[in-house]
């Protein structure tokens, strides 16, 4: 692949204001090419960039496009950073008036050097506020595509959509729907930024010239105009990848706005050894239809204070994965301790859940077309939540781990919706470590709160996820749990049931539609009635004191309503005598915890 970097601009405000400047600040950067104006850290803009595509793993040429008037200034530039000479092509022009336009500098270098590669395009003169994104990640996901590339950021809250080229981007395809160059309020309801950060197949250079043909007006010969023609007009298919990060081409801005967004991104980069990111996940109580969420049932579910995984990222040096002390032993007092606690726990901690994530993270991010920075980071974990008793307690600590990544990486709602981020965490499990699950508690742990599921296996089919509804926690009664204190693997219940559901087994099949009826009923009334099942020792003992009970999970605890206080009380030491530890449901409600 070959890189052009573009710096062949003329006559800028910036330039025009920087030499009419009275405070004398700015004094020393008259006649400085934009492209080698001070940068975010310090460094010129084009530094950056140069070093950005210096490596001979991804860029067999690097070629760099000027004018006439600017040639020797990044001639000097090109000797003192060990860039090619012989690699700056001059343009010849040496004002505004007889400028070529972008497309037909892009047209020059092919032609010149007889280009005959992908390449990369990109605007010298263009400030970045992300210095550490991968761009070998950005060519990986070109050559996963079928067509041509645009880059694309999220505007800031104070850009405007009509001072940027805006492409609309299919969601599942990551094609570039429509090309809209500086439209007018109204037009378009996106918020994504393309900048001057392109890659050409090959076989698509002819483009470039049979464009400059058609548009003879040196004022049309901009990559806006080229891009809404190609895909507008020729439908040439362009796909999006976008970059967690802002730009300026500071050849469009004046003098008040390049140093407002030099400082801004100056600001975010020295913010850049981020404080720790700590999130929390909570478990869940399933109270209607669970297990029928694999089964294409309906379920509510609901999350709870009580219990909670923990996930702090720190950036660092390299990635480290930091095992919990108790969770993932590697310290034992004895081969006989070994041997006790590994027989009682086996060998599944937490660590392989955080490299699960990591791992998933970065393939979906990969195949979405998000191009993440160079950041390393060491991860560590804490949970309260009861090993084994169905409380979610391994989904949580993927949920609060994806929730650390996401912020780190500056990946939004948009890029990750919350029904698609149900669907990864459940990947995570059953893909990556073949835990038997459902979509049951990642959904209640994305939305958090008490929610109503739905997972229709039509609507399934059609967009990937099921119908969910947060429902009010006003008028709760009150919960409470119970769990063994020594439990099985909360899985293996699912996987003997979910087997014979794939076999057709006709009293499960059943069984789960008539979850799903119940459900329903639930979504409006608690009574008695819909929430009162179960077949365990500790639904007994929970009967014999007149309490409606049932299986929040998989196995190993119960959850519960007990109208009288006075049985509740009984109850409790009923079940502590049973050897079970007995606790009230705080429920979680994120409207709450907002306001608060």
């Amino acid at each position: 692949m070959i890189c052009i970097l573009l710096v062949a601009g003329h006559g800028t405000i910036l330039e025009t204001q920087i030499k009419s400047d009275v405070t004398g600040l700015h004094a020393h950067l008259t006649g400085v090419p934009k492209a080698l104006l001070p940068g975010v850290g310090g460094k010129k803009i084009l530094d950056f960039w140069w070093e950005t595509v210096n490596t001979r793993q991804l860029f067999s040429e690097v070629y760099l496009v000027t004018n006439a008037d600017k040639y020797k200034h990044y001639e000097r530039w090109a000797t003192a950073n060990d860039f090619p000479v012989e690699n700056v092509v001059n343009d010849g022009s040496t004002t505004l008036d007889d400028r070529l336009g972008a497309v037909a500098d892009l047209e020059l270098a092919i032609q010149s050097r007889q280009l005959q590669d992908d390449i990369m395009v990109i605007a010298g003169d263009m400030l970045c506020a992300d210095q550490n994104f991968d761009i070998a990640q950005v060519i990986r996901f070109f050559r996963s595509k079928p067509g041509e590339l645009a880059i694309y950021y999220e505007l800031e809250s104070g850009e405007k959509s009509y001072t940027r080229g805006i492409v609309e981007v299919c969601p599942n395809t990551h094609r570039v729907m429509r090309f809209l160059e500086k439209p007018q309020e109204g037009i378009t309801a996106s918020r994504l930024a393309s900048v001057v950060f392109y890659c050409l197949r090959k076989e698509s250079l002819p483009y470039s010239s049979e464009f400059l043909i058609q548009h003879p007006n040196v004022n049309d010969r901009t990559f806006g105009k080229f891009w809404e023609w190609l895909i507008n007009e020729e439908k040439v298919p362009v796909y999006g990848m976008k970059l967690p990060t802002g730009f300026q081409l500071i050849g469009q801005v004046g003098l008040s706005d390049y140093t407002k967004w030099l400082a801004y991104y100056s600001s975010k980069q020295q913010l850049s050894p981020s404080k720790p990111i700590t999130c929390r996940s909570y478990a869940r109580v399933g109270l209607m239809g669970n297990p029928s969420d694999g089964f294409n049932g309906k379920t509510i579910a609901m999350s709870i204070a009580n219990f909670w995984a923990e996930v702090t990222l720190i950036e660092s040096q390299t990635l480290v994965l930091l095992p919990h002390p108790l969770n993932d032993p590697t310290e034992f007092g004895s081969l006989q301790d070994l041997f006790r606690i590994s027989r009682k726990e086996g060998y599944l901690g937490g660590l392989r859940l955080l490299q699960a994530t990591c791992k998933k993270f970065y393939q979906f991010c990969s195949e979405q077309g998000i191009a993440l920075s160079k950041q390393n980071f060491t991860l560590k974990y804490d949970t309260n939540i009861p090993r084994q008793v169905g409380l979610a307690g391994s989904s949580a600590i993927v949920s609060a781990t994806l929730k650390c990544l996401m912020k780190f990486y500056n990946i939004t709602d948009n890029d990750l919706p919350k029904p698609i981020r149900a669907n990864f965490i459940l990947n995570v499990e059953t893909d990556e470590l073949f835990i038997t699950a459902g979509l049951q508690d990642r959904v209640v742990q994305v939305y958090e709160g008490l929610v109503y599921m739905d997972f229709n296996k039509q609507l399934i089919n059609e967009r990937g996820y099921g119908e969910y509804i947060p429902l009010d926690m006003s008028n709760l009664p009150l919960f409470w749990l119970a769990y063994l204190g020594d439990p099985s693997d909360s899985g293996r219940i699912h996987s003997h049931v979910r087997q014979c559901w794939l076999n057709g087994d006709s009293a499960v099949v059943e069984a789960m539609k008539s979850f799903a009826e119940l459900t329903d009923q639930a979504r409006s009334v608690y009574t008695d009635d819909c929430l009162g099942s179960g077949n365990l020792k500790m639904v007994q003992l929970a009967r014999a004191f007149g309490s409606a009970v049932k299986l929040p999970g998989s196995g190993g605890a119960v959850v519960g309503l007990c109208m009288d206080p006075e049985r509740l009380v009984e109850m409790k030491r009923a079940f502590q005598e049973a050897g079970c530890v007995f606790c009230l449901i705080v429920p979680y409600d994120p409207s709450v915890q907002s306001q608060g």
